[in-house]
Parts: structure tokens; sequence; C-alpha cells
């Protein structure tokens, strides 16, 4: 359950800023931000893309420390201290140390990040993927989809079966909610697996489409959606949710492209864009190898 209000006012966070900033000797405006006390926040591809976030945090997960430890952050610095007002001296030390400690009360770290990168970088190599039943399209055509959805942070989307779209759209929509359906079991297992590893909290998995799957979640404005042929329920359940609902669509098959089209002039849907993309790849005997070729079908309601 989100909590209605955080537990730090506005003034305990600009304490706590002034407050480490004077410590650590930094600028106010080098450092990141970031309230978990109130609303689950993805945390960890925060702090790969920013060298320094103050983190304010609450009671809660015991695998607070582990968990960033164990993607592999433990040599951040981290100057943590407890309470809601700062004040006296603060813990200093490698986030590998604080592995066994629980966060028992309100709490607040400066984390530093020697090696964070400076925005993210579309395109995660598919061996960074938990693998499960899942097979994954190729990182170069997924940076073109991703850059076809042009993601806000604050977005709401629905991704029907495609497991890496909805990581990397969750780091980019961070401060919004990522969809995840999956129809197949081990598919919502593998899903979930990678929910974990990436430390992401913005990712709700479902079932389905139909408004008992998608009733409690918010209303999504866009749908990426890899065509089968329950396409045109998908898109009937979407517009039910939300009749100015957007389209992007991925498909292999010329004759699911074709039904594609269909399905969109039957539902006054506008086809803004098809696009196919068409790679190769030099392979160990220096021979170019074709990768397949999906069309991407881009369409919003007239």
């Amino acid at each position: 359950m989100i909590k209605e209000k955080s537990s730090f006012s506005n003034q305990n966070i600009l304490d706590w800023l002034k407050y480490f900033s004077k410590k650590a000797g930094l600028d106010i405006e080098k450092i990141k931000i970031i309230d978990i006390s109130r609303k689950k926040k993805n945390l960890i591809p925060t702090i790969e893309t920013h060298k320094r976030v103050l983190v304010l945090a609450d009671a809660g997960n015991p695998n607070f420390f582990f968990d960033l430890w164990d993607y592999g952050l433990g040599d951040c610095d981290i100057w943590f201290k407890t309470g809601l007002t700062p004040d006296g001296n603060v813990n200093i030390c490698k986030l590998s140390e604080m592995i066994n400690t629980e966060i028992t009360k309100p709490s607040v770290m400066l984390i530093i990040n020697p090696n964070a990168r400076s925005s993210y970088r579309i395109g995660i190599k598919n061996d960074n993927f938990s693998q499960g039943s899942v097979r994954y399209v190729a990182s170069e055509i997924r940076s073109i989809i991703i850059n076809k959805l042009h993601l806000d942070d604050q977005d709401t989307i629905c991704i029907i079966s495609g497991e890496s779209i909805a990581v990397e759209s969750a780091m980019i929509a961070s401060e919004g909610t990522i969809i995840a359906v999956e129809y197949r079991k081990h598919d919502r297992a593998a899903m979930e697996e990678n929910v974990n590893k990436f430390g992401l909290t913005n990712v709700a998995i479902v079932n389905d489409t139909s408004r008992v799957s998608m009733k409690d979640l918010p209303v999504p404005s866009l749908s990426f959606i890899v065509a089968t042929e329950m396409f045109e329920e998908e898109v009937q359940n979407l517009l039910k949710i939300n009749p100015q609902m957007k389209f992007v669509v991925y498909t292999l098959e010329l004759d699911i492209l074709s039904n594609i089209l269909d399905i969109f002039k039957k539902y006054d849907i506008s086809r803004t864009e098809v696009i196919q993309i068409a790679m190769s790849k030099l392979n160990n005997k220096n021979v170019f190898e074709a990768k397949p070729a999906p069309w991407i079908i881009s369409g919003e309601v007239m």
C-alpha cells in the first residue's frame, strides 16, 4: 500500500540537503533527491545514473542494503544517519559494509557512486536479462522501439508480451507505471525476475487486458503490443479502458501486419507510421547474417 504522505516534510528535506552538502563539501545542485518513504521508486537505476543521491527512507525492507550490494553497487560510499532532523555526526562507510543493516526507523543517506553514468543508455544487452522462457528482441531493434514510444518520466504504458521493452520503459518512465501483460505463467515468472534484478518498483505484472486485471491500475495512455491472434481482443479491451489510447505494434509476420491495418481501420485508429527494421551482423566467419526484420506500426484514435 502506498502511503499518502511522506515521513519527511519539505523543511526536513531541505535541512537534510544542507546537512549532507556541508558535511560532504558538495554543491546542493549536484545532489539528486529521491524520497522512497512515501512511494516506491526505482532507486537502483537512479544510483546508476547519478553520482550523488540523497535517499530518504522509512522502516521497511530488511534486505534494502543487501539488494543494492547484490546488484553491484557495493563500492559506493554511503553517508548514513537515522532520524527526521539532522544533527550530530554521520556514519560513513562502503555500501558493502552495510549489507546486514536493517532500516528500522526513518533514515537518510547520501550514496556516492563514482562509476555512475551521466544518462541512461538505451539498448540493454540481452545477456543482462534473466532468460527464463523468454526470447528477447535484439538490443539494437529494442532501441528503435523505445525511441518510437516517446516515453516521458511520468507515463503509464501497457506492454503486452514485451518483457525487455517493459524493463527499459520502466527505467525511462521512472515516475510512471508500466503494466506488463504476460499470458503464460513462465513468462510472468521471467518478468518478475527481471523486475527484481533491475530494482524496478513501477512495474505491475498482470495476466491479461481484461477489466478485472486492470481495474486497480492507473489508466495507460499508450500501449506496446507484440501482435498475435489475440490482437483485436487486446485493442477492444484497451479502448474500453482509454478511448484515446495510442498504439505501437510489433510483428514479424506479413499476414498479421495486414490484419493489424484492418483492425486499425475497424476501430477508427489512424495509422500514423509503418516502418520495417532491417539489420545484419557480422559473424565470427566475417559473413553478414541477416536478422529478423520486424514491422513497427504506430496508430492513434482519430
